[in-house]
């Protein structure tokens, strides 16, 4: 994400409480087989659901732009990771029209975001089952702690739904955490003349009695918050990288002229990326880009990240960036936002220094010399201790954050450094990392090497550090 651009520039939970809580005795005796209503994470503890892993979304939607009315059919295919008889799907508004699991009814009831589900048949640990829900409604728009907003944007051609850290609850029922990656088929009807523009393969369009159906293919483990769903119309080029990747962008007109010589680029910064950071990660690539209005943020959507408005060359890197650092290795919990944000826009650094410009040294003496000039708050806490859910996306995490990943090069070496980078999108490839697994990975792959002055004063270290 460019939070950059949301800014005017267009002790945590231990882990093991995560995904699976530990049965626990009550009732004289009897054992607790509900799933608990959130994973526990430090800043957002109702996100996400324990007692299952998603493995596969199936979702059905049709949207009127003109009612703003979505409805929708999901099915989850999950396996249980412990007898259940009951469990919650994260789901903000909406209304429930049926639930059933493995095909049957099964009973269910609301409390805020949580959608607790009742099956008729207790599921057993192990046991993959489907829950399927019927919704329909006024699909709702997000206000992250921060003040930003999420969920479901109304545009003025259609809609264009954003879900970082939480806003996919308000477009379908799910498991709401980057803790559960899963795969996803979005089906999505709208009125002809207009389009619907997803993650990963388009792999049917037709058009049939004044209505398009689109169906898109993700394959790849896809965490929710960076699903997206673009309604409206769009100007759509579609093309191939010369190793054969296909590209699928879409454009709103009035944007495609400002846009086109940034995403001419897209190949380009592609190759860079690749040659950088490893083998890129997934099966397509793209991007989407509205109106100015349409959202104040650029997000890294899986595939197909989303701008407002016509990027620049360093916003397209950034965010293509974020395909390996935050979409295929992706945070363990909220606070780890560091690991995204931090690659990301040192990745911005790198690409200014090969495109012959400011070098990341430079960079880096210019931020510690006088950056607070113009980041007010980058001394205000360190990039793995963010105070509250309101400063994830702050400054520190981002330039800050770039600093530290700077400050491992300089004690590397250049091929050491690419190196360590590059096995380490390898070995964490479609799954989720922390602050603790990278602090000990990068330990193990330099142990001649001393990092002790890096985590303390860099990575967790209140203030200015005394020395550059």
């Amino acid at each position: 994400m460019s939070r950059s651009a949301r800014l005017v520039r267009a002790a945590a939970a231990p882990w093991a409480l995560a995904l699976t809580l530990a049965l626990t005795a009550c009732d004289g005796g009897a054992q607790d087989d509900t799933g608990s209503p959130g994973v526990g994470d430090p800043y957002f503890p109702k996100a996400g659901n324990g007692g299952y892993d998603v493995r596969h979304y199936a979702l059905n939607l049709a949207y009127d732009p003109a009612g703003d009315r979505l409805s929708g059919t999901a099915r989850i295919t999950a396996r249980a990771t412990q007898p259940l008889s009951a469990f919650d799907l994260d789901l903000q508004g909406m209304e429930v029209e049926k639930v059933t699991v493995e095909g049957g009814p099964a009973s269910f009831s609301r409390d805020g975001q949580e959608l607790t589900v009742r099956p008729a048949d207790r599921l057993d640990e192990g046991e993959t089952f489907e829950v399927t829900v019927r919704y329909a409604g006024r699909p709702e728009t997000v206000a992250d702690p921060d003040g930003s907003k999420e969920g479901w944007l109304r545009t003025e051609d259609g809609a264009l739904a954003l879900g970082q850290p939480t806003g996919s609850m308000a477009w379908f029922p799910g498991n709401h955490h980057p803790s559960d990656k899963a795969s996803y088929d979005i089906t999505v009807t709208v009125p002809k003349g207009l389009k619907a523009v997803s993650n990963g393969e388009l792999t049917t369009e037709r058009t049939t009695d004044g209505r398009t159906t689109s169906t898109w293919h993700t394959a790849e483990p896809m965490s929710s918050h960076v699903a997206t769903l673009a309604v409206g119309r769009y100007d759509v080029t579609r093309s191939t990288t010369e190793d054969g990747l296909p590209v699928y962008v879409a454009t709103d007109p009035t944007q495609t002229p400002a846009a086109r010589k940034a995403l001419a680029r897209l190949p380009e910064i592609m190759e860079w990326a690749q040659y950088n950071f490893g083998p890129y990660p997934f099966s397509s690539t793209g991007a989407i880009v509205d109106r100015p209005d349409d959202a104040d943020y650029a997000l890294e959507t899986q595939n197909r990240p989303v701008f407002p408005g016509a990027p620049d060359t360093g916003l397209l890197v950034h965010e293509i960036a974020h395909q390996w650092f935050g979409n295929s290795v992706t945070p363990r919990t909220w606070q780890d936002m560091w690991l995204n944000e931090g690659f990301a826009t040192y990745a911005e650094w790198l690409w200014r220094e090969d495109e012959g410009g400011t070098t990341a040294e430079e960079t880096f003496k210019a931020l510690y010399t006088h950056g607070e000039d113009t980041y007010e708050d980058l001394w205000s806490f360190p990039p793995a201790k963010q105070p509250s859910a309101a400063h994830i996306s702050d400054e520190p995490v981002y330039q800050r954050g770039a600093m530290v990943i700077h400050k491992l090069r300089q004690t590397l070496g250049d091929d050491a450094f690419y190196d360590l980078v590059q096995t380490w999108t390898t070995t964490h490839r479609h799954g989720n990392a922390d602050t603790d697994d990278f602090t000990e990975y990068v330990e193990k792959q330099a142990p001649e090497k001393d990092f002790d002055a890096i985590w303390r004063d860099w990575l967790y270290g209140e203030g200015k550090p005394e020395r550059p």
